[in-house]
């Protein structure tokens, strides 16, 4: 009698999977942000509409312009400041909630529908998935803000030609006011993301965005107490308003008056801050 014998080699163990390289999670989250038709028209449209809100209150302005302006006591001659209506606050604010709005709504979104879970169970490294979403939204509002902001410098300036009060790139101030009226987009796009990572609720976060750039400076605004005068020099729209203002207008700065370097810190920091939140806050929390 004999016995047979099998004999083989053991299966290997399962192929580990490669690791999700940087680029990878870039294209995922782009296809997540690109699904959602809704969030980048509202980001065009927001950027249409600050054009022109911008190009209107120039236009608005050129028939009054070469007009003779009563003198006032105890102030300058009056001058048109291109800089102050050509890139206005208005249209800042609008494409500011925009983009905060965008930036949580990256965040909330997901934990909302479970794709989180999801997100976290293809690639359990939490810190480079918050990184590529935050590399993700800072291009996509920063390609938005450097395009609102020179599409209204360049527009307003060609229409104040006629009038001989127009100004150039060149000229003092206005590189700088164009890049800080670009950069607080993105600026405000993290702020988003932050209080959507923390807050992870539709509601709550668009409230706290809300209540952080429109709400919260107003608590800031006298010149009273010089503490809290600073701290709302430090804001994010006052840090771009203060960077934004012609070096040779008469706008009034008031009692302490924020720095340029002291403006640039802020939005930096701002900026810095709010993804740190964000990263921290999605690695040790649960989903």
């Amino acid at each position: 009698m004999s016995t047979m014998t099998f004999s083989g080699t053991r299966p290997s163990a399962s192929a580990t999977e490669p690791v999700a390289r940087f680029v990878d999670l870039l294209s995922a989250e782009w296809i997540k942000m690109r699904s959602l038709r809704s969030t980048y028209w509202v980001l065009a449209l927001s950027a249409v509409v600050a054009i022109a809100i911008n190009v209107n209150s120039v236009h608005s302005d050129l028939p009054y312009i070469d007009q003779p302006h009563p003198p006032m006591s105890g102030l300058p001659p009056f001058t048109y400041d291109p800089l102050f209506h050509g890139l206005g606050s208005i249209a800042a604010d609008v494409m500011a909630l925009a983009a905060a709005s965008f930036g949580a709504i990256t965040v909330f979104g997901e934990y909302a529908t479970g794709m989180i879970r999801t997100t976290l169970a293809a690639v359990p490294d939490r810190r480079a998935v918050i990184t590529a979403k935050v590399a993700l939204v800072t291009a996509l509002t920063l390609v938005l803000g450097v395009t609102v902001s020179v599409t209204s410098f360049f527009t307003t300036n060609a229409m104040l030609a006629s009038r001989h009060v127009g100004l150039s790139i060149h000229d003092p101030g206005c590189l700088r006011a164009v890049t800080a009226y670009a950069l607080v987009i993105p600026v405000c796009a993290l702020i988003g993301m932050a209080f959507g990572a923390v807050l992870r609720h539709a509601t709550a976060s668009i409230v706290a965005v809300m209540g952080m750039l429109f709400i919260l400076p107003l608590l800031f605004g006298g010149e009273r107490y010089r503490l809290l005068k600073e701290i709302g020099n430090h804001l994010p729209l006052a840090a771009q308003a203060r960077l934004s203002l012609n070096p040779d207008g008469h706008t009034s700065l008031g009692e302490y008056p924020a720095t340029i370097t002291g403006s640039w810190i802020a939005l930096a920091a701002w900026a810095l801050v709010s993804v740190a939140v964000a990263v921290m806050v999605v690695r040790h929390r649960d989903v």
